[in-house]
């Protein structure tokens, strides 16, 4: 019996990789509590949302995706299995390296980039003009 609602080869690889990383279900602490957000009656009235506890390593998972509760679950583990193995690489998640690389093209650039960039397209302009064609008049 399926304990998630999803397709039984998903189901083995969350168990697959929940092992590989030493999660264990008693290690969780898992609640149900009801919805926010959009969606009016039907998410605010059932408990569809997912809250664990991973209680080694204290990561804490909500998650709200779904309507369906046993769809949360699966989502749940999966996302707390995605941050510990984040935390055991060292690595920096694909959330997280989104978020910089959006704040590196933010960030103004310093004068002296700003300086090379407009001599840079100044040098190109120059070229450009080059190219055109002789003029007759001349």
């Amino acid at each position: 019996m399926p304990l998630f609602n999803v397709s039984p080869e998903k189901e083995a690889a969350l168990v697959r990789q929940m092992e590989a990383l030493g999660i264990r279900e008693a290690d969780l602490v898992e609640r149900f509590v009801k919805g926010s957000g959009k969606g009016g009656q039907k998410i605010n009235k059932t408990s569809s949302c997912v809250y664990i506890l991973h209680e080694p390593t204290g990561i804490e998972v909500k998650c709200q995706r779904a309507r369906s509760q046993a769809l949360n679950r699966f989502l749940a583990r999966r996302e707390l299995c995605d941050r510990i193995e984040a935390k055991v690489k060292g690595e920096k998640s694909a959330r997280e390296q989104a978020r910089e690389k959006i704040r590196r093209q933010k960030r103004r650039r310093s004068r002296r980039q700003k300086a090379r960039m407009l001599d840079e397209k100044r040098k190109q302009g120059e070229k450009k003009v080059r190219r055109r064609p002789v003029s007759s008049d001349e």
